[in-house]
């Protein structure tokens, strides 16, 4: 029997603590499903952006990249934090390669619109070669990816969440995981196992789901709305155990 295949986005705090790196390489190492793993590094884009004097720059919470800025997210995710990440999975056993969308044309971007702002080499999905991953799990690899992807004529920066839910749609994954410094979602103080999509969005339209909350379930909601079966919001203990917040699409 074939095993499932699980997409893995993995968010900016733990790429620069050695301890939560080791935790998640040792994670990969011991799962029998077949794994592919997106990343993110805002925030070490931000701090080499600061410490070069370049300001950032966003709009309703996206950042507006220029070329200078391209640049670095360029240097900061393909190099320094994927590189990090095949490093520490690969002295935990994994046969990970690092890539980014750009690499054989794995995810193809156009320009983000903005009624208002041009977004400069900030981008979105236009389409996925799930092939090239498909292949990579077929020899036993486990693909890292940078978000960063190709355009018709230049390369542009894309937030890594609808990369991970467009890969996972484009290879026909079994789930979709999300893993940051949360548990779950918690309702009256408890953390919630498994919700439907529209229990997911009657919580946010009462309220009992609030605050940052907000955009993790809503990422996880697109990921279902693009054809993957499950999304889950989790931590490194909880994606151990099996536990964290889990999304599934229907209303049952």
């Amino acid at each position: 029997m074939e095993e499932n295949i699980t997409v893995v986005k993995i968010s900016g705090h733990c790429l620069d603590d050695e301890t939560l790196l080791w935790q998640f390489a040792r994670i990969v190492a011991q799962r029998e499903d077949r794994l592919v793993i997106v990343h993110g590094g805002g925030t070490e884009i931000t701090r080499l952006q600061q410490k070069l004097g370049i300001e950032p720059h966003y709009i309703d919470g996206l950042r507006v990249t220029d070329a200078d800025s391209l640049a670095l997210v360029e240097m900061v995710l393909c190099g320094l934090v994927n590189k990090r990440l095949v490093r520490y999975l690969l002295s935990a056993g994994v046969d990970a390669q690092g890539l980014s969308g750009v690499d054989r044309g794995l995810v193809r971007a156009r320009q983000m619109r903005h009624e208002s702002v041009d977004m400069g080499y900030t981008g979105e999905v236009e389409s996925v070669r799930g092939q090239v991953i498909c292949e990579l799990l077929s020899f036993g690899v486990t693909p890292v990816i940078a978000p960063v992807s190709g355009g018709a004529t230049s390369n542009f920066n894309l937030n890594a969440d609808p990369v991970t839910g467009a890969l996972a749609a484009a290879i026909s994954a079994d789930e979709v995981v999300f893993i940051s410094n949360v548990a779950g979602v918690m309702v009256d103080d408890q953390r919630v196992t498994r919700m439907t999509q529209s229990e997911a969005e009657a919580l946010m339209e009462s309220g009992e789901i609030s605050g940052g909350m907000i955009p993790k379930v809503e990422t996880a909601l697109d990921v279902l709305s693009a054809g993957v079966p499950r999304a889950v919001i989790t931590d490194l203990d909880g994606w151990a155990n099996g536990d964290g917040t889990a999304f599934v699409g229907g209303n049952k």
